[in-house]
């Protein structure tokens, strides 16, 4: 048994977003003790250009681990060639009713319907202002769960305005399924006003501080060849700098754990097909003219390599970690720099 599988056996015995906020709250601590520094693994070096950002090697932590930022040193010294936190709101909010997240444990997965807890930009940027990581930083954003649609623009806004200069890119989060109707926001007029709407105050911000943060996009798994298609053709058309696949599924595969009809989005190992599969035709049909970052059921280094094989320039984790542990880390970076 590895050190972290003895950690993994007492946290799973917990109530998950308990085992969760204590693992953070353990890393934010650890990050403070004297001989951190020394902590930190030997990676291979891998680095990988684009966005014009060039990225130590080519895996990050997804958002949704690190919602507050308050973890970045630690989870940094993990290995990873880029962290994502978020997602952030304007205003702090507390999310979904509890409970809301399941361990899939049999599955290899998990199911949660959080519903963007935070809390506020402005404390997630105070974070980011103290942070010592030196890799680099993606900031998710979002809207207040109770701003109207017709209104997420101007969240948007907020959190792109408030996060630009601390970030290193910043992603737009439109495809969680655990804010009501937000995923509407990936169609028609709704995400042409707000990719257009976006691009400017991105080209404002680039002028005014002289420097360019690029915009990324998150896409949901359970989208037809068409919507993407149409994604697709706004983002070239608007010059989105990159592209995340995906986001959490609602739908539910073949799933064996008793808890698997939980609402909410499912992420894990069942998750790796169906993202893939959006990963594939995402780079089918952008040909090269936006890069994609893959993420969604990557629990192996094989998984990893699917996902670059699909298309991915690089490549996050999240439910991998939890289920494997900071190994997994070592193991990925260890077979892409080989390859």
């Amino acid at each position: 048994m590895t050190c972290y599988s003895a950690v993994r056996r007492l946290l799973f015995k917990m109530d998950a977003e308990k085992s969760h906020n204590l693992t953070l709250k353990l890393l934010q601590l650890s990050a403070k003790l004297p001989f951190f520094g020394s902590l930190t693994p030997a990676i291979p070096q891998n680095p990988v250009s684009i966005m014009g950002l060039t990225f130590a090697n080519p895996l990050g932590l997804a958002a949704g681990l690190d919602k507050n930022g308050d973890a970045i040193d630690a989870l940094g010294a993990m290995g990873f060639g880029f962290i994502e936190v978020g997602t952030v709101t304007p205003r702090p909010q507390p999310g979904n009713p509890k409970p809301r997240i399941f361990r899939l444990t049999a599955d290899k997965a998990i199911i949660n319907r959080l519903g963007f807890n935070n809390k506020g930009v402005d404390y997630l940027c105070q974070r980011l202002a103290k942070r010592r990581y030196q890799g680099i930083l993606g900031v998710n954003i979002g809207k207040n769960v109770d701003t109207p649609l017709e209104k997420a623009i101007d969240d948007y806004k907020i959190g792109l305005q408030k996060v630009y200069a601390l970030a290193d890119y910043i992603t737009i989060n439109i495809s969680s399924p655990n804010t009501a109707n937000l995923r509407s926001l990936q169609s028609g007029e709704l995400l042409e006003a707000l990719l257009s709407t976006l691009k400017e105050q991105q080209i404002a911000l680039s002028q005014h501080t002289q420097r360019y943060v690029p915009l990324v996009v998150k896409i949901a798994p359970d989208l037809s060849f068409d919507e993407l298609k149409n994604i697709a053709e706004q983002l070239i058309t608007y010059k989105v700098d990159g592209v995340i696949a995906t986001n959490t599924t609602v739908a539910r595969p073949l799933l064996r754990d008793k808890q698997a009809n939980e609402t909410g989005g499912l992420s894990g190992e069942p998750l790796m097909a169906p993202a893939t599969h959006i990963l594939e035709a995402m780079h089918q049909l952008l040909a090269d003219k936006i890069p994609l970052i893959g993420v969604g059921g990557v629990m192996s280094s094989d998984n990893a390599m699917a996902k670059m094989a699909a298309g991915a320039k690089l490549v996050q984790i999240y439910t991998g970690l939890i289920f494997q542990g900071p190994q997994l880390v070592r193991e990925i970076l260890q077979t892409l720099s080989s390859t």
